[in-house]
């Protein structure tokens, strides 16, 4: 059984068709195939059902895509609403802002106005209220 995976290789967005094959891999991109070996890798983990719950958000802020810092909205010590804006970024000559995941207090940034940045690096951190219903 195959799967089909989105993966970043230098910068660049590829579709890649992935199925075990004993200890190894074939993997299949843009109509090319590649065999992958990964020592001590075992099978692909089994996607994860939504269980109808909650789910825990991070409070970790990242951009999936590279690009340059315009604003940070945002200070330490900050309070945020989830879905606030807390910088805009640019990325492709277009400017994207980036919202809050979730609601609380900025802890950490770990970037600031005009830096060029890599993708899925965090830029800043909020940390949530402390939970009425804590066990």
């Amino acid at each position: 059984m195959s799967e089909t995976r989105k993966v970043i290789i230098d910068g660049q967005e590829f579709e890649v068709e992935l199925e075990m094959d004993g200890d190894s891999w074939t993997a299949t991109v843009e109509g090319k195939t590649f065999q992958i070996q990964v020592p001590d890798a075992g099978p692909a983990p089994k996607k994860r059902r939504a269980s109808g719950g909650k789910s825990k958000k991070s409070g970790k802020v990242s951009a999936n895509i590279p690009g340059k810092v315009v604003t940070v909205e945002v200070s330490v010590g900050d309070e945020v609403t989830e879905g606030q804006v807390v910088m805009i970024l640019e990325a492709m000559k277009m400017q994207n802002e980036i919202q809050a995941p979730i609601a609380g207090t900025v802890t950490e940034v770990h970037c600031e106005e005009g830096q060029s940045i890599e993708a899925n690096i965090p830029l800043l951190v909020i940390t949530p209220p402390p939970s009425e219903d804590a066990d």
